[in-house]
C-alpha cells in the first residue's frame, strides 16, 4: 500500500468513527419510530381501533385515525387532571380492586406497575440503588465488563455473597441480561448513567471520554 493511499484510508477510517455515533443514533430513533408503527401504527391492532373511533365521524382512513388519535390523546390527558385531583385515591383503589381479581392479570398488572412507579419517582429516588460498576470476570485483573449494579445488598449462594449486576447490549442499552456474580468481581464504575449509555449507543466509542475523565 503507497503512502497516498494509506493516507486516504486513514481519512476514510476517521471520517467513519467520526459519523459512527450519529449513525448509531439515527438507527436508534429509526428502530423505535418502526416499533411504534408496527403497534400503534394505522394498521396495527390498536391502529385499526383508533380508526374505528374516528370513522363514525368521517369517511377517510387516515382521518380517521387522527381523529381517534386525538380523542386518546385528549383521554389521557382528562385522566391526567383526574389523577392529580384527590380523587386519586378512589381511583386507585378501584382498578386494583378489580385488577386484583384476575390471577394471571394481576401478576403482570403489580410487575408493570412497579417498574413504572420505579421510573415517575422524582429525581434520583427511583434510582438511588442503581450505579455504573465494572464486572470482572474471574475477578478483578479479568476481562472487564460495564454493567449497572441493581442493588448494593448482596444475596448469599453457598459460600459466597453474590451482586445483581445489569448487562446492557450495544448499540440499544434498553436490552441486556441480568447476572449475579461474586461480589469480589464488582467495582465502582464512576462514570455515571449518562457515561454508562454514551458508552454503549456508541458501541465503546466514546469510552475515552468518560472512563478516562473518572480516572
Amino acid at each position: 500500500m503507497t503512502r497516498t493511499s494509506h493516507r486516504l484510508l486513514n481519512v476514510f477510517v476517521t471520517g467513519a468513527v467520526a459519523a459512527l455515533p450519529l449513525a448509531a443514533t439515527i438507527l436508534i430513533f429509526v428502530w423505535g419510530a418502526r416499533l411504534v408503527v408496527a403497534y400503534v401504527g394505522p394498521e396495527s391492532l390498536i391502529g385499526g381501533l383508533l380508526k374505528g373511533i374516528g370513522l363514525g365521524i368521517t369517511g377517510s382512513e387516515i382521518v380517521g385515525y387522527a381523529i381517534g388519535v386525538g380523542v386518546v390523546l385528549v383521554a389521557i390527558f382528562l385522566l391526567g387532571l383526574l389523577v392529580q385531583t384527590r380523587l386519586r385515591d378512589v381511583l386507585a383503589a378501584l382498578l386494583n380492586g378489580v385488577v386484583q381479581r384476575i390471577p394471571l392479570v394481576r401478576n403482570i398488572y403489580d410487575l408493570v406497575k412497579r417498574f413504572v412507579d420505579l421510573l415517575a419517582q422524582r429525581g434520583d429516588e427511583g434510582m438511588r440503588s442503581m450505579h455504573p460498576v465494572w464486572l470482572h470476570f474471574g475477578g478483578v485483573g479479568g476481562a472487564a465488563v460495564l454493567g449497572l449494579l441493581s442493588t448494593p445488598e448482596p444475596v448469599r449462594m453457598g459460600e459466597l455473597d453474590y451482586l445483581a449486576v445489569l448487562v446492557p447490549t450495544a448499540p440499544v442499552p434498553v436490552g441486556g441480561g441480568l447476572l449475579y456474580v461474586p461480589s469480589g468481581w464488582v467495582t465502582p464504575a464512576d462514570v455515571g448513567i449518562e457515561g454508562l449509555t454514551s458508552i454503549y449507543v456508541s458501541m465503546g466509542i466514546t469510552s475515552h471520554q468518560h472512563i478516562r475523565r473518572a480516572a
